[in-house]
């Protein structure tokens, strides 16, 4: 790959600390626009004019690439440029006049509470396993946890005389969530009297292990989920991340500001938050359109 992208990708890893998996499509999205720039004879780091860029975004759309395809790899191009001026690598950005695209981003599918209480009755607290799902439900819906930060917390990360947990997000930042009462409850009861059974002796800072005592995968997790859902007749299986949507949406319906939301699930750009208002609008428009005489 060209030097150019190369040291913007190491920047990327080495000061903005992103994760491999982001690295990775930053990688594939600039391979992409490098090969073009070959094609045109137009060096990353000098000869880009800005009709070229405007070319390969428009190539990239007589292609059939969604916007939302076109609209990272436009990011990605925008932050190469960037970077390459600030280094001191190219004398000017190509990108500088050029516009994002703007996409729809699709609403998060969520559930009701009414649903949300169904799924956290099906685990049967009576039994290690069931009383081990509950409390990790618990904490998804209580939290907004992503699955990887639920799965990758550890004895230490809640502290549940204090009612919080520190999550561990995206580029290894952690965060301080709350925690309300019932997740602080069923965490403990799980500690107390389920744990152990499946440790039986052995070590393992994880909170959440199986049977073997291992720690929980994200995979597993998901499957247990679906199960759960299907057990309590809801009408779309969702994935731990919908419990997530379901989390930030109800703090909203409450009165929560939106500030406040962004910190607790770890959004870097409070415009990653601002979704939860359409689905909130969404709702409204639908009961009005049930109830008023003339909806």
């Amino acid at each position: 790959m060209d030097t150019a992208v190369d040291a913007f990708l190491e920047y990327l890893s080495v000061e903005k600390g992103l994760s491999q998996s982001t690295l990775d499509a930053y990688a594939r999205d600039l391979a992409s626009y490098a090969r073009f720039l070959a094609e045109a004879d137009a060096p990353i780091d000098r000869g880009v004019e800005r009709r070229l860029v405007a070319e390969y975004v428009a190539r990239g759309r007589k292609a059939g690439l969604s916007s939302a395809t076109m609209s990272r790899r436009l990011s990605a191009i925008k932050g190469l440029h960037r970077f390459l001026v600030r280094e001191g690598l190219a004398a000017s950005d190509p990108t500088d006049q050029v516009e994002s695209i703007r996409r729809r981003l699709p609403l998060p599918k969520v559930l009701s509470l009414d649903e949300v209480e169904r799924l956290l009755g099906v685990p049967d607290p009576a039994t290690p396993a069931g009383l081990r799902d509950r409390a990790m439900i618990e904490i998804l819906y209580a939290s907004g946890l992503r699955v990887s930060e639920l799965v990758g917390l550890d004895q230490r990360s809640v502290h549940l005389e204090a009612g919080y947990l520190m999550a561990k997000g995206k580029g290894g930042k952690e965060r301080v969530v709350p925690l309300g009462e019932h997740a602080v409850r069923w965490v403990k009861t799980y500690l107390d009297e389920a744990r152990s059974r499946f440790a039986k002796g052995r070590v393992s800072p994880a909170l959440f292990i199986t049977s073997r005592g291992k720690p929980m995968t994200r995979q597993r997790f998901w499957g247990l989920i679906r199960s759960y859902a299907r057990r309590a007749g809801l009408a779309q299986i969702p994935s731990p991340h919908t419990l997530r949507h379901s989390f930030a949406t109800h703090l909203l319906e409450r009165g929560s500001d939106l500030r406040s939301v962004q910190a607790m699930l770890g959004h870097a750009d409070i415009s990653t938050t601002q979704i939860y208002t359409h689905v909130d609008r969404e709702r409204l428009i639908a009961i009005h359109r049930k109830h008023h005489p003339r909806g």
